[in-house]
Order: structure tokens, then C-alpha cells, then sequence
């Protein structure tokens, strides 16, 4: 059987309650709700940056093609403006000067038919870059939320972290008086049931269980001597008796 002064006992309790505190603040720190929103943010952040490097490229596919298309026209107003030129010169045969006058006539199709399809590649890369402008936007917009969570939230965990130190510097002084074979104890039974390990018996009633100690178990812990460790039967924890027990 373990024994412990009363007095140990007691600083035990006391250190369950640091404890306890301790674990509290450690879920305050990890559930703030800024936390759950960063999360969601970052996620739709990083669908943004998706979405902007697939828009970005589609705008650069569609520049380089706006390019080819706009060469493709000059090429042709170049042609038939060489053409335009020999044909007022009227140099050559009848023959030649009507091949021109044909030729001008079809490039000047030819170039109706390319800037069609200039002004289309123009109005879907306009589309592209306006699209592109509203992502970019929303993604500033989801950046600047995300900035303003992390300063709530680093307000917030520096707030928990002060009272966390304070808490931890008093436990470690209410430690190190025990004996190390009742820290052993205690470290177990805490790990083991979910960091309660011990509790207080008061007026016959078990806190570690919640629930009132039935008369033949209570008349036991009456009969065993004051610093003799006794356990609640139900939860498996150390009932710690002080003067309100029975």
C-alpha cells in the first residue's frame, strides 16, 4: 500500500486542480474560433492561387495568340499595301495588273476573315483578364482577413500563454515538495484516466465518480489510517479525505 501524509494528499488534490487548469487552457488555446476561420480561409486561399494560375495562363495563351492573330493581320495589310503600291504604279502586262487588282481584292477578305478572329481572341482575353482581376481581388480581400484572425488569434494565444505560465510556475512549486514514488502515481493515473487522477471525498460523496459512496465501501476508507492512499471504486481515482469527507 502507498502511503502519503495528509498533508501530501491535499498538495496532490491542489495539484490536480493546477493541472486541471492547465488542461483547460491548453483546449482554449487550440479551440479559439479564429482558428476553425484561418483554417477555412486557408483553404479557399489556396484554391485562389489555383484558380489564378490556371486564369494566368489561359491570359498568357490567349496574349500569345492575340499576337499571332495581330501579326497574321499586319501581314496581310503589309501584302496588300505592297500590292496597292505596284498596282497604282500601274507597271506590267494587263495581265499582271488584274492578277494584283484579284489578289487585293482576295486579301482583302483574307483580312476581314483575321480580324474577326482578332477581335474574338480579344474579347475572350478581355474576359480572361477581367475574371483574373476579380480573382486577384478576392484573394487580397481573403489575405487581408487571414492577417487580421492571425493578430486576433496571436493576441489571444499570448493572453492564454501568460496565465498558462503563471499556472505552470505555481505547479511546479506545489510539485516539488511530494515524493517522486506519488508524482509516479499521479503521472499514471492521469495518463490513464484522461488526466483526472485525483479527487476529493466530501460528505460521503465520490467527486471522482460523481456519485455517493455506498455505506460498506465508505465504512472501509473510514477504517484505513489517514495516510494510506484510497481509491474510488467506480472511477479508479485517489479520494483524498479532508474534514468534510464523512
Amino acid at each position: 500500500m502507498t502511503t502519503a501524509t495528509p498533508a501530501d494528499q491535499q498538495r496532490l488534490l491542489d495539484l490536480q486542480a493546477l493541472d486541471t487548469k492547465l488542461d483547460q487552457l491548453r483546449h482554449r488555446r487550440n479551440s479559439l474560433p479564429e482558428l476553425a476561420r484561418i483554417a477555412e480561409l486557408d483553404a479557399q486561399i489556396e484554391d485562389l492561387d489555383a484558380a489564378i494560375a490556371t486564369s494566368r495562363t489561359a491570359a498568357g495563351d490567349l496574349k500569345r495568340e492575340l499576337s499571332k492573330a495581330e501579326a497574321d493581320v499586319q501581314q496581310v495589310r503589309d501584302r496588300a499595301a505592297r500590292n496597292e503600291q505596284r498596282l497604282a504604279s500601274g507597271t506590267g502586262t494587263a495581265k499582271d495588273l488584274q492578277a494584283l487588282q484579284s489578289e487585293i481584292e482576295s486579301l482583302a477578305r483574307r483580312q476581314g476573315d483575321l480580324e474577326e478572329v482578332e477581335l474574338e481572341v480579344m474579347e475572350r482575353l478581355e474576359a480572361h483578364e477581367g475574371a483574373l482581376s476579380e480573382l486577384t481581388s478576392a484573394h487580397a480581400a481573403l489575405l487581408n482577413q487571414r492577417a487580421e484572425l492571425l493578430a486576433t488569434r496571436d493576441a489571444a494565444w499570448s493572453t492564454v500563454d501568460a496565465e498558462a505560465e503563471q499556472v505552470a510556475a505555481q505547479r511546479a512549486a506545489m510539485a516539488e515538495p511530494l515524493p517522486e514514488n506519488l508524482i509516479a502515481i499521479y503521472e499514471r493515473l492521469r495518463g490513464k484516466l484522461g488526466g483526472f487522477a485525483v479527487a476529493a471525498l466530501r460528505h460521503g460523496r465520490s467527486e471522482g465518480s460523481g456519485m455517493m459512496v455506498p455505506p460498506i465501501e465508505l465504512n472501509a476508507i473510514k477504517a484505513t489510517p489517514a495516510d494510506q492512499l484510497v481509491y474510488c471504486e467506480e472511477s479508479g481515482r485517489i479520494l483524498v479525505r479532508g474534514e468534510d469527507a464523512f
